[in-house]
């Protein structure tokens, strides 16, 4: 019954700005509408088997906790400090193939990378990051692999790291940035995507990147995001306007979207990949300026799954060079090329380095 209220408090938001929305334009405002309308919908927890999501994980709610880094961790190269590629099993897969499928958690509001695609008729969940899954999974289980062999789980930004930690999840596969203060608490793969912050905004805006232009603003992000964590130390240090307003920080990346349109924020950092994905969502947005700093995404999995990550990277290695339409390429071209180009850096597959 909650999840039905907050639908239809935020619908009547949605109608409210049907009404009151100035500035954007008649077509725009009739796309940031309908965007709206899907994204509310998209926000409810998952109910089905596959997108089982127990209270703890589908909470909105900001978990507050102390900062751990790996020892001895260097951000350059921290998407290095990986274990090399195994084929073997261990205790991990083994209860996994006993329990008889894999739990993983994702993301179901990110266009392109993890989302309900509301033209489908099956309801399942798509996109970049659903693929990596798939390719894991019928690696783990082979000749035994079906649809039902994964369960996904949606988690807000937020809840990442603890589901890996309580063990609700065997594996987080959600557009997760790989660093020192993460390598700390969970263990990653080597990673299977590059990308770099950005800003998204308007494009009426007078906001031209991550510069003295964002000074006087209000600018979103998710909560124990990159971004926020880079805003934060950007404005202590200097190199963003001390001007800048730093905006309590939203579960997901979508509620900075929502919170642009609805004209609650001026801008929204984060991933470039995403923020490409948002601005698919909304003709009236645009990223402004080049990536500002460059990122790695990679599974991530819990500390003691030593086995589980080894056999990750031994898939990884075969998918990001596999040239059919199960690889990496494939997939790029199907979900993320239409917003990122084959001309930007994040068009090929990081090279992987172990330790």
């Amino acid at each position: 019954m909650r999840a039905r209220s907050d639908l239809f408090r935020r619908l009547s938001a949605v109608r409210r700005v049907r009404a009151g929305l100035r500035g954007w334009g008649g077509v725009g405002a009739m796309a940031v509408v309908c965007v709206l309308a899907v994204a509310f919908v998209l926000l409810l927890p998952l109910t089905q088997s596959r997108g089982e999501a127990g209270a703890d994980l589908g909470g909105q709610r900001t978990v507050q906790g102390t900062q751990a880094r790996a020892p001895g961790c260097d951000e350059s190269t921290v998407q290095n400090q990986t274990p090399p590629p195994s084929d073997d099993d261990g205790t991990t897969i083994d209860a996994i193939k006993t329990r008889g499928y894999l739990r993983v958690g994702v993301d179901q509001n990110s266009y392109r990378w993890g989302y309900r695609n509301p033209n489908s008729s099956s309801g399942a969940l798509e996109g970049f990051d659903i693929d990596v899954v798939t390719a894991i999974a019928k690696n783990i289980f082979g000749g035994s692999y079906s649809a039902d062999k994964v369960r996904f789980r949606a988690i807000p930004t937020d809840q990442r790291i603890p589901a890996l930690q309580k063990n609700s999840v065997d594996m987080v596969v959600r557009t997760m940035t790989i660093n020192c203060e993460r390598a700390g608490k969970v263990a990653f793969s080597a990673p299977y995507f590059v990308t770099g912050q950005q800003v998204l905004a308007p494009k009426v805006s007078t906001i031209t990147g991550y510069n003295s232009t964002l000074g006087g603003k209000r600018v979103c992000s998710a909560a124990t995001s990159t971004a926020n964590k880079r805003l934060d130390e950007d404005k202590t240090s200097g190199k963003i306007p001390a001007t800048v307003t730093i905006m309590k920080p939203v579960p997901n990346q979508l509620d900075c979207l929502v919170k642009l349109q609805l004209g609650e924020t001026d801008a929204v950092v984060t991933d470039g990949a995403l923020a490409a994905s948002l601005a698919a969502q909304d003709p009236t947005v645009e990223l402004k300026g080049a990536a500002f700093t460059t990122e790695y995404y990679g599974v991530a999995m819990n500390l003691k799954a030593t086995d589980l990550v080894r056999r990750v990277n031994r898939i990884l290695e075969t998918y990001r060079t596999s040239t059919g339409p199960d690889g990496w390429h494939a997939s790029y071209t199907k979900w993320l090329l239409p917003t990122l180009r084959d001309n930007s850096k994040s068009a090929d597959p990081p090279v992987p380095h172990y330790k």
